[in-house]
């Protein structure tokens, strides 16, 4: 039975960049409202991923205009995203950065990983 989901799960798996805690990205996302679809961009930093296979999510934090921390959870095979995008890699030595909810300003800032 696990053999019959994991063939119907591997067709719906898309290629996704290379990416984890602490990278900056901006994610490309399709919002259908009514008859039109349009592509709105949300960009922050990973905060952590979580699952594999099919069932496979990232949260992404960015701070608003009126400096409001605000977290979304993205399914990483998803038709609704059409694009993510890597802009920064960051040095963290944790997999998840749930530490980040509580900084602000420069203290939120994260090292910028140099990958020789």
């Amino acid at each position: 039975m696990d053999a019959i989901l994991d063939s119907i799960g591997a067709n719906q798996l898309r290629d996704v960049p290379e990416f984890g805690a602490g990278d900056t990205v901006r994610v490309h996302v399709r919002v259908v409202e009514g008859e039109k679809e349009r592509i709105q961009i949300f960009e922050g930093v990973i905060l952590k991923r979580k699952g594999a296979g099919v069932h496979a999510t990232f949260t992404v934090r960015k701070i608003s205009s009126g400096g409001i921390g605000v977290e979304r959870v993205f399914p990483l095979h998803t038709p609704r995203i059409s694009e993510i995008e890597v802009l920064r890699r960051g040095k963290v030595r944790r997999s998840k950065i749930y530490y980040m909810r509580g900084l602000r300003g420069r203290a939120a800032r994260i090292a910028e990983r140099r990958d020789n």
